[in-house]
């Protein structure tokens, strides 16, 4: 048998605004697999990974009315703010409501787009999309939901309260499960047309950092990873539920029954590279190529708020800064500041994770900026936390959401499938530097109120 993993991205299958566009690349996905693996013709589970808080708007028809607002859309932060003022909000999600999550932005709707908001029959978010797409069924998994502002959290259930809160209902949401038992099966007219006979489950997926989780078996209490991506992700699954919205840590429904998980979230980490590399005409792997071994934080503190910050400020509108600079400052100095810079943001998660009881002492590092060692020696220096990274291979979503549809079609249990990756390297903090980067991390949060009262 094999199981088939999809990834919706926020680039890749990956960040197209149109879902139509998803279900193109989807598609095209599949012929590629067909093409290369014959093993395909045996596929007997399906999951999907997507990227949260995106609001999938359709119509009676499920035709979709406009395009998907995406995670990373800020522009229901006044909605974001009035909702999170009201205490049920905080209370039953376990969250603050940031802007970015999906219940504001149907807020925004129904006081900018009046017409499109009184036409929404449902409201799924992108891995429920595919799922309705693939299955005929409108199903969405409880880490998913996790992220709307609408999710009794503890409960694992829609609240009807906070729903009603925004003008929606019950019936607008999509029907929700475990992410790793079955949603539905395959249309048989997707079968055939994929070169199926046999019955395929689809499971009931997960957000994309759920997904990973499941990829590198993060499920016991304080397991979990660094993600260097886009944004930047420090993770620990929990076995209980203590949720910590002051802190802006965000506490989730796992992808598993009776398990939740709570992350920090910084949102530029390898997009603060990037930006400097766009500003500078050098690659990301050019600016780290020269940088030697790692030394004590200098003076030039890079703030990284690019695009605003969630944990631990929840502040869309701080953006980032560059202090410290010299006539002799050169290019290894701004790339050390921006590695350190986003290694002082993942730390504050960690302070916040830590203020909830989580003690997490070991972190597999995930994503593209993983690929520098670099920067896992800052990281693992500035969070006193040893890093592990796993064999080659593809340990993120895509494998997590494969997982997930294993134990949906019944070829495994959780603790049969969810297991660690073997682990090939270790980077240790730096003992001699460890004073350093605690007492830099110290003046880094001290920064951000003083740049914030000159913004």
């Amino acid at each position: 048998m094999s199981f088939l993993g999809i990834d919706l991205g926020t680039s890749g299958l990956r960040a197209l605004l149109d879902p139509a566009d998803w279900i193109t690349a989807l598609q095209g996905a599949v012929a590629d697999l067909r093409a290369a693996h014959p093993q395909f013709a045996s596929l007997r589970g399906i999951g999907v990974a997507g990227h949260m808080h995106g609001a999938c708007v359709l119509d009676a028809q499920d035709r979709v009315l406009r395009p998907a607002i995406l995670w990373n859309d800020t522009r229901s932060h006044v909605e974001a703010d009035a909702l999170d003022a009201d205490p049920r909000f905080r209370t039953l999600t376990g969250n603050i409501v940031f802007p970015g999550f999906t219940a504001p932005k149907l807020a925004w709707m129904a006081a900018h787009e009046p017409d499109l908001f009184a036409q929404a029959a449902r409201v799924l978010l992108p891995a429920a999309y595919l799922n309705l797409w693939l299955t005929g069924e409108a199903v969405g998994d409880l880490s998913d939901a996790s992220g709307t502002s609408w999710l009794d959290t503890g409960a694992r259930d829609w609240s009807d309260d906070l729903l009603a809160a925004t003008g929606m209902t019950r019936a607008q949401m999509p029907r929700l499960v475990e992410g790793s038992v079955p949603a539905g099966r395959l249309r048989a007219d997707l079968a055939a047309e994929w070169g199926l006979s046999g019955s395929v489950t689809v499971a009931g997926g997960a957000g994309d950092n759920a997904a990973a989780a499941c990829g590198i078996g993060a499920m016991a209490e304080g397991a979990g990873f660094v993600s260097l991506g886009t944004s930047g992700v420090l993770l620990a699954a929990r076995d209980g539920y203590a949720p910590a919205p002051d802190t802006a840590l965000h506490s989730f429904c796992h992808a598993v029954p009776g398990r939740w998980y709570q992350m920090g979230v910084m949102l530029a980490a390898t997009d603060s590279l990037n930006w400097l590399g766009r500003v500078t005409g050098a690659t990301p792997a050019q600016l780290t190529a020269d940088l030697g071994s790692l030394r004590a934080p200098g003076p030039v503190r890079f703030l990284p708020y690019l695009s605003g910050e969630r944990t631990p400020h929840n502040d869309p509108a701080i953006r980032g800064s560059l202090t410290g600079l010299a006539a002799a400052t050169d290019r290894n100095d701004l790339t050390r500041a921006v590695l350190e810079g986003v290694a002082f943001g993942l730390a504050d998660s960690l302070v916040a994770l830590q203020s909830t009881g989580a003690r997490p002492t070991r972190l597999m590092a995930i994503g593209g900026g993983a690929r520098s060692r670099y920067w896992l020696e800052v990281i693992a220096t500035a969070l006193d936390v040893t890093l592990t990274l796993p064999e080659d291979g593809d340990f993120g979503a895509a494998l997590g959401a494969a997982r997930l549809g294993m134990v949906a079609a019944g070829a495994g249990t959780v603790e049969q499938v969810m297991t660690p990756p073997r682990v090939t390297a270790e980077i240790v903090p730096d003992a001699g530097l460890r004073d350093a980067f605690a007492a830099a991390h110290r003046a880094y949060r001290a920064a951000y109120p003083a740049i914030r009262a000159i913004q």
